[in-house]
């Protein structure tokens, strides 16, 4: 288990026994590409997670390692800078220190190792639970009084400064996760709510088709973004004021509809549609029902395939052979688009003969053996 492995080495290594911190990965059931339009998202904190073992020392230096995939010790130093280092991580935990050296929170020396089994690369945000949970370890450890809000900021500001422009929904996700439940989020005021969900005899399974975002995808993301601010714009202009699509109504689109083109019309179109998938979906997982939640999963599906053009062939093969499957009852691309993952909600008791099928059509139409994880709902940050 990762977690043993991780204590008993820093035990080993350091000779006391750490701070224990999980920080999960994260899920989205429903809500894509509604966060920079200041709409609703669905997301829900898993199982899997990086886990960190933490403990002062006395002296002027933050000393982080990993044992597992690019393995490596980074040397921090309290007065700024640090040692060079190769592993991608490092880049992270540099901008975190520095952010906290900013804003003036006093740092002591301190030893820290951490290690995962969250996949890196399908879409179950790994940088923000490896950013959140090492902020809420260094918070524990020297007393900071880091509230989750500002982990949450602090998080997204070290991604920034990596080049990474991110909203904020996955550090509430992995940050305010609880288990069993989804978190509703709106992403202009940054409420949230929980969501229960209530869906015991089915098991939420994630297939990664193992096709990797192309280099288009920055620009194809910002084609998207663009159309959606110019419709925000005619009707500022034709309507009435408003800030973001959050606040366009069907009405306002349909009256605009000849003075937009057709694909800012249809980008725009999702967007209001989705942002209404997202209440359905809270009120089918509160019911338990599973048939609504694998509709509503499987028509957020199409609508990225069809109105918003982010999806791949593979990816509409392996939610079109679910549709064939009496036990799944719906899927759907997660993430940003152009690769990636499905999520997916099946029937327990015939889980292992539904995934097989799937392999083996999917191997079978794509040459591809695609990969499946099965998905816990969990707690979001939080001291082991």
């Amino acid at each position: 288990m990762v977690l043993d492995s991780i204590k008993n080495y820093f035990i080993t290594h350091y000779k006391s026994s750490p701070l224990l911190i999980k920080a999960p990965g994260r899920v989205n059931l429903i809500g894509e590409h509604t966060d920079y339009n200041m709409g609703f998202v669905l997301p829900a904190s898993i199982e899997k997670s990086i886990y960190f073992a933490f403990q002062k020392n006395n002296h002027k230096t933050i000393n982080v390692e990993t044992i597992f995939t690019d393995p490596e010790k980074i040397t921090f130093y309290i007065q700024g800078g640090c040692e060079p280092f190769k592993a991608g991580w490092g880049n992270y935990f540099k901008a975190i220190i520095q952010i906290l050296l900013k804003k003036g929170y006093d740092l002591h020396g301190f030893d820290c190792v951490f290690g995962g089994d969250i996949p890196i690369g399908a879409g179950l945000s790994s940088s923000a639970a490896l950013c959140c949970g090492f902020i809420h370890g260094v918070s524990q450890l020297l007393d900071l009084s880091i509230s989750k809000k500002e982990n949450a900021h602090i998080a997204q500001e070290a991604e920034h400064l990596i080049g990474l422009n991110c909203g904020l929904m996955d550090q509430y996700a992995v940050l305010f996760g609880k288990q069993s439940h989804a978190l509703f989020l709106d992403c202009r005021d940054l409420t949230h709510k929980y969501v229960p969900i209530n869906l015991k005899e089915y098991s939420w399974i994630l297939i990664d088709s193992k096709i990797q975002h192309n280099l288009a995808v920055d620009s194809e993301y910002n084609h998207r973004r663009n159309s959606c601010e110019r419709v925000v714009s005619i009707v500022n202009d034709r309507i009435e004021r408003v800030s973001s699509l959050r606040d366009v109504t069907t009405e306002h689109l349909e009256r605009i509809k000849l003075e937009v083109n057709p694909e800012d019309y249809k980008r725009a179109k999702y967007v209001l549609e989705e942002n209404d998938r997202v209440h359905k979906m809270m009120d089918a997982l509160e019911l338990g029902n599973a048939d609504l939640v694998g509709q509503i999963l499987l028509q957020g599906h199409w609508a990225m395939s069809k109105d918003y053009e982010i999806t791949t062939p593979e990816l509409d093969y392996l939610v079109k052979t679910g549709e064939q499957l009496e036990d799944v009852k719906g899927s759907r691309m997660m993430g940003g688009g152009f690769g990636g993952c499905t999520i997916n909600l099946i029937k327990t008791d015939n889980l292992e003969n539904s995934l097989e099928i799937i392999r083996r059509k999917y191997k079978e139409e794509t040459s591809i053996e695609c990969e499946t994880y099965q998905l816990e709902i969990g707690d979001g940050v939080h001291i082991l």
